[in-house]
C-alpha cells in the first residue's frame, strides 16, 4: 500500500514537472507561447520601470510605487527561476547555461540593492532575457541573416584581429605624437588622454572636448582625420569582397556544402535561390 502511494506521488510529481517544463521551456506549444508572451510583457515592463526610475522628476513623484513594482517583478522572476530549476530535465546544465546564468543575474540586483543602494540599475540586464521570446515576435525569419553574419565573422576573424591590432598600434602612436606636440597646457595631459582623442578623431566622431591648439597639432589632426576616412573606405571595400566559401545551411549550420546545390546534403533543407 505504501509502495503504491509512493509511486502515485512520484507519478504526480513527474506530471507536474512535465507540465511546468512545457510552460517554461517549450515554445511550440500553445501554453509555451502564452507563457513567452507574458514573460515578454513582464520583462519589458520591468526594464521600462528601471529606466523611469533613473529620471529625477519621475523618481521624486513615484519612487515608492516604482520600488514596489520592482520588488514584485523580482519575486515573480525569482519564482520563475526556481520553477525552471525544478522542471528542467538537467537542472545543473540549465543553471550553467547562458540563459540560466542570465535568469539568475536578472534577479540579483534587487536583492543586492538592499546592501548597495543603486545596484538596482543593473536590472536592465533583464533585457537579455528577451532573446528567449524572439520566436513569439516572428524574429526567427531573420535567422538566415544571423547565420550568414556569424559565418562571415568566422571566415574573417584573423583579418579582424590583424586590423584591431594595427589600429591599436596606430592609436598609440598618434596619441604619443600628439602628446609631444601639444602637451598638458593644451589639454593633452597624458598619453592615454591623447589616445582617447586619437580614437575619437580616427572614427570621425569628433566630440570636441579636447582639440589641438598649435598649428603643427592642427595639421597633424587633419592627417589623422584623412586616415580615419581612409580606414572606413578600406573597411567597406573589404566587406564587399566576394566570399569564396559556400554560405552555411540555415537549419543545421553545416558549411561543407556543394556550391550551387538546391538542397543541403546533411539535413535536406531547401535553399532559396536569388
Amino acid at each position: 500500500m505504501e509502495e503504491q502511494k509512493n509511486k502515485a506521488e512520484q507519478s504526480a510529481r513527474s506530471s507536474r514537472r512535465e507540465f511546468l517544463h512545457e510552460i517554461l521551456f517549450e515554445d511550440r506549444t500553445p501554453l509555451g507561447r502564452r507563457s513567452d508572451i507574458v514573460l515578454f510583457i513582464l520583462i519589458v515592463t520591468s526594464v521600462i520601470a528601471v529606466m523611469l526610475e533613473s529620471i529625477d522628476t519621475v523618481r521624486y513623484r513615484y519612487q515608492d510605487f516604482l520600488i514596489g513594482l520592482e520588488w514584485m517583478f523580482t519575486v515573480i522572476f525569482t519564482v520563475e527561476y526556481v520553477l525552471r530549476l525544478y522542471s528542467a530535465k538537467d537542472p545543473g546544465k540549465y543553471a550553467r547555461s547562458f540563459f540560466g546564468v542570465i535568469d539568475l543575474i536578472a534577479v540579483i540586483p534587487t536583492y543586492l540593492s538592499v546592501l548597495l543602494p543603486g545596484a538596482q540599475a543593473l536590472i536592465v540586464i533583464r533585457v537579455l532575457r528577451l532573446m528567449r521570446v524572439f520566436r513569439v515576435l516572428k524574429l526567427v525569419q531573420y535567422s538566415r541573416a544571423g547565420v550568414h553574419l556569424l559565418f562571415l565573422l568566422q571566415d574573417s576573424w584573423r583579418r579582424i584581429w590583424v586590423f584591431v591590432l594595427a589600429l591599436a598600434l596606430l592609436v598609440t602612436t598618434i596619441g604619443a605624437v600628439l602628446y609631444l606636440i601639444e602637451g598638458p597646457e593644451n589639454g593633452f595631459t597624458s598619453i592615454p588622454q591623447s589616445m582617447y582623442w586619437a580614437v575619437v578623431t580616427l572614427t570621425t566622431v569628433g566630440y570636441g572636448d579636447i582639440s589641438p591648439q598649435t598649428s603643427v597639432g592642427k595639421f597633424f589632426a587633419a592627417l589623422v582625420m584623412i586616415i580615419g576616412y581612409a580606414i572606413i573606405v578600406m573597411s567597406i571595400s573589404m566587406a564587399g569582397r566576394h566570399i569564396k566559401r559556400t554560405p552555411p545551411c540555415v537549419r543545421c549550420t553545416e558549411t561543407k556544402l556543394e556550391k550551387g546545390a538546391a538542397f543541403c546534403k546533411y539535413c535536406g533543407h531547401e535553399f532559396h535561390q536569388h
